[in-house]
């Protein structure tokens, strides 16, 4: 299926971006999410924190049609997704632990294969372009399985913009990447502010987070237990209360 590709700079409905109310998910009779309820208008960057187990990332699957929720609502650019994921999807870019990448393929020829599913036009020049913004224009005569970690990395988020979409995913971005190319994402996530894209990424790192991201969620026992501007409490002040509520959690 080819979809119809929205731009992140056109207008938005008044709907929001994500609006998520009672989810729930789980893995056989282990709860990861339990009702949780989350909304992010358009045009805002959104730091959700957490420990390892907290849903983090499954959250960011649900959100990126990559695995289905067992209750309650949620849409995507104002589709429900349940029931319209693949029109949800071409509003999305994502990028995950897994590459999602054909190894066996250059990275120019991963960024066509997928340019072919939304019917883009001038895919060399598109990826080129996305591709020099992530500083490896250089590396897509390259098969991906022959890369290092952080460039595939690079690849996979030059994957996620290829189609300008007006929601960003990502879980753990900055896993891998080195200095400069840490230093490349914050300016794509702080270019994304003033194109009216809404970001939502996960991180382990509070301050960087709180860095990046106006507004900042922690998870605990499934639900949002915090949720407010990012730099409300200070780094010592977040800190603080993310080792209170994670504390929580894991009792």
């Amino acid at each position: 299926m080819r979809f119809a590709v929205p731009n992140a700079r056109e207008s938005r409905p008044t709907a929001p971006a994500i609006d998520v109310r009672g989810l729930r998910k789980s893995y056989g009779r282990v709860g990861v999410l339990r009702g949780l309820d989350l909304q992010v208008p358009w045009g805002e960057t959104l730091a959700i924190l957490g420990p390892n187990g907290s849903g983090k990332t499954t959250l960011i699957k649900t959100l990126a049609t990559l695995t289905r929720p067992d209750g309650g609502s949620v849409r995507v650019a104002g589709y429900d997704v349940p029931r319209h994921g693949k029109l949800a999807r071409a509003s999305i870019g994502v990028v995950t632990h897994d590459s999602m990448l054909y190894e066996q393929l250059t990275g120019m020829e991963n960024l066509k294969l997928f340019a072919r599913m939304f019917d883009l036009n001038d895919v060399e020049h598109r990826a080129a372009s996305v591709a020099d913004r992530l500083g490896m224009a250089s590396r897509l005569s390259q098969r991906a399985g022959t890369m290092s970690h952080g460039m595939r990395k690079r690849l996979s988020i030059a994957r996620a913009l290829l189609h300008d979409p007006p929601i960003l995913l990502m879980d753990e971005p900055e896993s891998g990447l080195d200095q400069e190319a840490m230093a490349i994402l914050e300016r794509i996530i702080s270019e994304s502010a003033s194109s009216n894209r809404t970001v939502i990424l996960t991180t382990h790192n509070l301050e960087r987070g709180a860095a990046l991201a106006r507004r900042a969620v922690i998870l605990s026992r499934g639900r949002i237990a915090f949720d407010a501007a990012a730099g409300s409490l200070g780094a010592a002040g977040l800190r603080e209360r993310y080792a209170e509520l994670t504390r929580e959690s894991d009792a």
